[in-house]
């Protein structure tokens, strides 16, 4: 075993705190609705950049290249300052919603270089200017933009001619799990010898000023030292410790508290405030820090002059021995940094498959260290948040406020967040997801994440999985049981079956499930809406909010999506089965409400979604006097009915012997039901006697594959577009009380403020949706095996069967991230500094959606959450063939050999 899998199997079985210290810190607490407590809800406005320097936090911290405790009690990051900045670069900045013609957008470049399930080893790196950073530019350029505009980015001010800027290379290793060796590197890459201050930051997330009866921490100096400078630590639950500067450097001390006077216009009770060390370092305030070396905020002061093409070394180590003071603290820093590095190496070593080129392998190792590195504390207390709005329905206030049917719930957890900077909170689909990537290093911590939405603290009473801070009540896509389904299939073929964690998940879902079936049913007709579920604006309206014509709709990805469900839970419930019996009768009612489901969406006639002309699947908007209309929408709603699909292997049919009785009986009695689903069972086996489940028949898969496949609709040269291209000449207009709207083919940003404007469904391509897409199109593989064949692209001439159809797709996929043949990478798209700078080409970042035709990264571009799981497709082809899948006999396509 190598070291750093050794560390991961401590954790697990003796209880070694080797994941008590992460990067754990946000990247953005100002404008999260954990920090509003205004009147209005704007949270961005409320708490906004300009404050966060000044004003105490009250839920969370954030910072750069940061880490922190698992209850973020003990903060470290870095801070910047060139000489020339209004500010400490202390956090990073980008625009709010109302600053920005396409939403939120941070407006830094920063990368996640390496990390370890551990963190035993992390490597970040920031791109930091040496002129003033162009705060007021970004936003006035921004704001008079219009959605049709390119976004203005911080790359096109100039700011980063002639290479005059610092690399600030930011490394963590563990000399054991709570002992933390810090590396700063500053390299300045410009034509001049040029100043950089490196403020390496300690501080206590401020627990004190909201409770009277709360012991406040301290951080101190230790005296009589000239070669190491000390901060000593004291807190009452964290302990005692040290943090080590290495050289002759001051240290500033001052409170992590609000300064009253700047953000409030009141006076300060005490002096030294949150932004104290700002003050001292920028404007020069002799007075700002506090003289005598203690404080609950601590910043080492490195004034460094660099020359061009040189670097400077900062190394410090924060210890919690209490014992005493470490003789000599750096003694092997510098062959444990190594140590760790190449530990790293060898865990990725064995993650990434040997067959895998170098330009692949980088992919997938920046890939999961993205998702590692996108951990964060996440601190919300909504009984009290809720109190403090003096707006708690338990006290018997009548209320309005955001989230006040969650008010059971607390959040203080490490979770996988979707962006640190512009999604700084738990999403629950996107989180299912995540844990599909990080199973491929992490599985311990994945499934930690899946059971963390099924606790009491987060689960609605009703049965309802909490959605986004945002608006717990909003609607996600139930993909939670079809990730609880892989993380146990991965742990089986590592020889680690978890019965126990399908058992209690199982219990909680059942839960969810009938949630589903009992909010979002509305006619009780099997026929799902939920809103947007997701896909934000991929509707004609605004699928959360009312119509306005009126009615409601029944939504063909709602009802997919609950019949995955549906069929996940089926397949847990015959795993569950073969160690209690009882399951059998779980099955057997999941195994029926699929076949209710399956005929209410296969209906045919005026009502049903299936459109028999058109060979595709659309959403039925119901009008108020009864009748409805198709929305003839070419887009990812049609496509999902094709991931409702779930293989029967031979094994599985043995172990539930009474619910295969049952369903014969059931379909001998209603045998119009076999009409309306893939044909299986009895005379109908495949390849290896696979039964099958699944919505579409081989008929109706052909005719959405063929539209699927065509380059002129679906496929991109880079995956697969959530809206045809078939609506770029033929844009689907609607006429509603004499008010028009359409949806058409917007290959990039959004050009309308649904859901905010910051993303958009209507063209680009998504990696989550196509992963599920590719998971379905490999468990149609193992059913029909090369018995079915498909022309792709359509049109091509060039037959392939579905898992050649997979793979292409995956291709295509990977194809975003790698360099072609001119030597670019499409994610960059036209931005030359990172196509051809030989400090910037190699740093990936893994953005939310892509471009539709062209492949470039848009939206949030650091949320590896989702995009991550490029690296587990990726990692499915390099370990298979046709041949090899095909005989491997277990049910879940993403279970390695």
């Amino acid at each position: 075993m190598d070291p750093e899998s050794a560390r991961v199997s401590e954790a697990r079985t003796a209880n070694v705190p080797w994941r008590k210290w992460g990067p754990y810190l946000s990247e953005r607490q100002w404008g999260t609705v954990r920090e509003d407590y205004s009147q209005n809800g704007d949270a961005w406005d409320y708490f906004s950049h300009d404050q966060a320097r000044s004003r105490a936090y009250r839920w969370g911290e954030d910072g750069l290249a940061g880490i922190s405790d698992d209850n973020q009690t003990l903060c470290f990051s870095l801070a910047l300052w060139n000489g020339n900045d209004p500010i400490l670069k202390e956090r990073a900045f980008g625009l709010t919603n109302s600053e920005a013609n396409h939403g939120e957008d941070v407006k830094e470049y920063y990368f996640y270089l390496d990390n370890t399930p551990s963190h035993s080893y992390m490597k970040y790196l920031y791109k930091y200017p040496q002129a003033a950073y162009p705060y007021e530019q970004l936003i006035e350029v921004n704001r008079g933009r219009n959605r049709g505009d390119m976004e203005f980015e911080l790359l096109d001010t100039g700011i980063f001619a002639e290479n005059r800027y610092f690399d600030v290379l930011v490394e963590y290793a563990k000399q054991d799990p709570e002992d933390i060796l810090i590396q700063i590197t500053a390299t300045n890459r410009g034509p001049d010898t040029a100043t950089i201050h490196l403020l390496p930051t300690l501080w206590f997330r401020n627990t004190w000023s909201w409770s009277k009866d709360a012991t406040k921490p301290s951080l101190q100096q230790e005296k009589g030292r000239d070669d190491v400078q000390v901060v000593t630590i004291s807190h009452e639950q964290l302990g005692n410790g040290y943090l080590f500067c290495d050289g002759n450097v001051p240290l500033l001390f001052t409170d992590n508290e609000t300064n009253e006077e700047r953000i409030f216009g009141k006076p300060n009770l005490n002096p030294y405030v949150k932004d104290g060390i700002n003050r001292f370092i920028v404007n020069g305030e002799q007075d700002a820090v506090r003289p005598a070396q203690t404080g609950t905020k601590a910043a080492a002061h490195y004034h460094l002059n660099v020359e061009a093409g040189t670097s400077a070394v900062v190394r410090l180590r924060l210890s919690p021995h209490a014992s005493g003071i470490i003789p000599s603290p750096f003694e092997k820093f510098d062959s444990t940094m190594q140590n760790r590095r190449e530990e790293a190496d060898l865990f990725y070593k064995k993650v990434i498959p040997a067959m895998a080129s170098s330009g692949q392998a980088a992919v997938m190792r920046q890939a999961l260290a993205g998702m590692l590195w996108s951990k964060q504390f996440f601190y919300f207390d909504l009984s009290e948040w809720l109190r403090e709005h003096e707006a708690n329905p338990m006290a018997g206030i009548p209320t309005e406020m955001r989230n006040s049917d969650w008010f059971h719930m607390l959040n203080q957890n490490v979770i996988s967040m979707p962006d640190k900077w512009e999604y700084p909170w738990f999403a629950a689909w996107d989180l299912a997801f995540h844990t599909i990537a990080l199973s491929l290093v992490d599985p311990d911590f994945a499934k930690s994440q899946l059971d963390l939405m099924l606790e009491d603290n987060y689960l609605h009473p009703s049965g309802q999985i909490p959605a986004y801070e945002w608006n717990f009540s909003d609607v996600n896509p139930p993909v939670h049981a079809w990730a609880t389904l892989f993380l146990y299939r991965m742990g089986q073929s590592a020889g680690m079956e978890d019965i126990e964690f399908l058992k209690r998940s199982f219990a909680k879902l059942s839960l969810n499930f009938s949630w589903w079936v009992n909010r979002k049913d509305r006619f009780g007709n099997n026929l799902f809406g939920g809103g947007f579920l997701g896909l934000d604006n991929i509707g004609v309206f605004d699928r959360s909010a009312p119509l306005p014509t009126g009615g409601c709709l029944e939504q063909a990805d709602g009802t997919a999506w609950v019949s995955l469900f549906c069929q996940n839970m089926l397949e847990i419930s015959v795993e569950l089965a073969s160690h209690d019996s009882f399951f059998q009768d779980m099955a057997t009612k999941f195994a029926e409400h699929f076949l209710w489901i399956a005929k209410a969406l296969n209906q045919t006639g005026a009502e049903g979604m299936w459109d028999e002309e058109d060979g595709f699947y659309y959403d039925i908007l119901r009008l108020p006097d009864g009748s409805c209309q198709r929305l003839k929408v070419h887009s990812m709603v049609g496509l999902l009915p094709l991931c409702a699909v779930t293989i029967i292997e031979p094994w599985q049919r043995e172990r539930i012997p009474r619910v295969v009785e049952a369903l014969r009986e059931r379909l001998r009695r209603m045998p119009e039901l076999l009409n309306n689903i893939h044909p299986t069972g009895l005379g109908h086996l495949g390849y290896g006697e696979r039964g099958i489940v699944a919505l579409v028949t081989p008929e109706r898969l052909r005719r959405i594959l063929t539209r699927m496949l065509d380059e002129n609709e679906f496929l991109s040269p880079y995956g697969i577009r959530s809206l045809s291209r078939y609506h770029a000449e033929h844009p689907y207009l609607f006429d509603a009380g004499g008010r028009e709207y359409g949806v058409w083919y917007l290959p990039a940003e959004s050009d309308t403020g649904m859901f905010g404007g910051n993303s958009n469904w209507r063209g680009p391509i998504w990696m989550p949706v196509n992963g599920l897409l590719i998971r379905a199109l490999l468990s149609l593989y193992l059913y029909h095996g090369d018995d079915f064949k498909i022309e792709c692209p359509t049109g091509s001439g060039k037959l392939m069967n579905l898992y050649e159809v997979a793979h292409e797709i995956t291709n295509r996929l990977t194809k975003i991230f790698l360099r072609d043949e001119n030597g670019r990478r499409p994610v960059y798209g036209g931005t030359e500094t990172f196509q051809s700078d030989p400090n910037w080409k190699d740093h990936i970042l893994f953005f939310e959606y892509f471009h539709g035709d062209n492949g470039a990264g848009l939206g949030a571009s650091h949320q590896t959450g989702w995009t991550g799981i490029i690296a587990t497709l990726m990692d499915i082809f390099q370990r298979t063939t046709a041949a090899s899948f095909l005989e491997r006999g277990k049910s879940d396509i993403f279970t390695k050999q």
